[in-house]
């Protein structure tokens, strides 16, 4: 049997799920959905699982997914987020209001996406 936090086809499904529902989860929403309370290693396992799931999404066409894993404090996603290749040519702050437009806008259509296809 898989561990569910090293498992994109499950950490995925509960993705389109919240996605489906348009709303994101904390780290620690996510983490118990896969069984699991918050920990500094298994958030850090759970964000190598992030960048597989949004890779198989871009390689399908879909939006990414990862976005819709935040902080509880502020509602945006951790430094590996915006460290990696689906934060695009966005080269600003990771906290504050350009931030914030920046999620939004990838949340959004996220949520359009499943909305329809979920």
């Amino acid at each position: 049997m898989t561990d569910p936090l090293h498992d994109p086809d499950e950490v995925r499904a509960h993705l389109v799920g919240a996605a489906s529902a348009g709303t994101a989860l904390t780290y620690s929403e996510m983490l118990a959905h896969l069984g699991y309370r918050f920990t500094r290693p298994k958030m850090r396992a759970l964000c190598s699982t992030l960048g597989e799931v949004d890779a198989q999404a871009r390689a399908k066409g879909e939006p990414e997914l990862a976005v819709l894993v935040v902080r509880a404090s502020d509602g945006l996603p951790g430094q590996g987020w915006w460290i990696g290749p689906q934060k695009g040519d966005y080269a600003g702050p990771w906290e504050g209001p350009k931030a914030r437009e920046v999620i939004d806008r990838l949340q959004q259509e996220a949520f359009d996406y499943w909305a329809q296809h979920g």
